[in-house]
């Protein structure tokens, strides 16, 4: 794993604490924005307590992290389906705003720093549990963070709940969200597999069928 050095981690943080205080003045629904908020503030947490006992990751892997983190913050601020994201919604076609489908595709960014660490940790002997491990975490966590979303949802009030799960009228919105996790976990795994090709050619070589 290519370590990072303690500036780029900081600046990440900083960034997101002037968009966090920004964002914290007039939500559109003050219920909602605590909760989004929460759930970024336990990935923060985790991080952060991640780097104080020394698993650290590479620069790439923590700007990924933060994409969501950054994607998640804005959508607490407005709620995720009235984020102004009309240009993207236009310019496609599409009959809803797709932000909240852009965030869950960047939750699959994790997946990056879940393989560099299975990696240099040597905790996988071949590449195809490399590969595929990753993204099985991501789609296992997205299936729990929609169960935690629908048990909320139906215990809280319903303009909160609704506001909360940004469902837009969808049925399968739960279904789709998933699917945008896991999209995003693939795409994040095959560029760890892209950029680091390699260094994993010589350190996993090919297994050799009997």
């Amino acid at each position: 794993m290519k370590r990072t050095n303690h500036t780029f981690p900081l600046v990440l943080l900083s960034i997101y604490l002037l968009l966090f205080f920004v964002l914290a003045f007039n939500p559109v629904d003050r219920p909602t924005w605590w909760v989004e908020n929460a759930t970024v503030w336990i990935i923060i947490g985790v991080i952060a307590i991640l780097y104080a006992v020394k698993i650290r990751f590479s620069n790439t892997a923590y700007l990924l992290m933060s994409i969501l983190i950054f994607l998640h913050t804005i959508g607490g601020h407005y709620t995720f389906a009235q984020v102004p994201f009309d240009w993207f919604t236009n310019f496609f076609g599409f009959e809803r705003n797709h932000y909240d489908r852009i965030a869950h595709f960047s939750v699959g960014f994790y997946a990056y720093a879940i393989a560099e660490w299975l990696w240099s940790k040597r905790l996988v002997a071949r590449r195809f549990i490399l590969f595929t491990y990753p993204i099985f975490v991501i789609a296992t966590i997205a299936m729990s963070y929609e169960l935690v979303e629908w048990i909320y949802a139906a215990t809280a009030n319903p303009e909160a709940g609704i506001a909360y799960l940004g469902s837009q009228g969808d049925i399968w919105d739960a279904q789709k969200d998933m699917l945008a996790d896991t999209l995003g976990a693939i795409v994040a795994t095959s560029l760890f597999f892209f950029l680091r090709k390699k260094d994993i050619s010589s350190s996993i070589p090919l297994q050799k069928s009997e």
